[in-house]
């Protein structure tokens, strides 16, 4: 089935109002799922069981959030906490559906939960039903 826009930003802002106990009017795009709706690691599984539902899609977790696969490789990250040029290379690979604009001008790992926003998953949803 395809989905508008439209609908796929309502069926995700009811996933997160579900998934994080957030209200609908905090579910903006540019809303971020860990700052700005509090979302914890764990709750990334719940989202993405909640977004499979929704859309009858699967996702496997690393698809939409891979963040935890480039942390753990150390080529990817250098000692002073940022991507190198091969790990931003591949998160540009990984997340097709993200801004990276500004992330790229200084890719500290601890920054990478500021990507997830509402709007990456409706970016990576629209792709996926498409």
């Amino acid at each position: 089935m395809a989905f508008s826009r439209d609908e796929i930003l309502e069926q995700v802002t009811e996933v997160m109002v579900d998934a994080l106990g957030v209200d609908d009017d905090e579910v903006t795009l540019e809303a971020t799922l860990m700052g700005d709706l509090g979302a914890e690691s764990i709750d990334f599984l719940d989202v993405v069981f909640r977004l499979e539902k929704a859309f009858d899609i699967k996702i496997a977790r690393e698809e939409l959030f891979p963040a935890d696969a480039l942390m753990n490789d150390p080529s990817l990250v250098g000692e002073d906490q940022k991507l190198t040029e091969q790990g931003l290379a591949l998160l540009k690979e990984k997340m097709p559906h993200t801004d990276l604009t500004e992330f790229e001008k200084n890719p500290d790992i601890n920054k990478l939960g500021d990507l997830f926003t509402v709007g990456s998953i409706v970016n990576f949803v629209a792709a996926r039903v498409s």
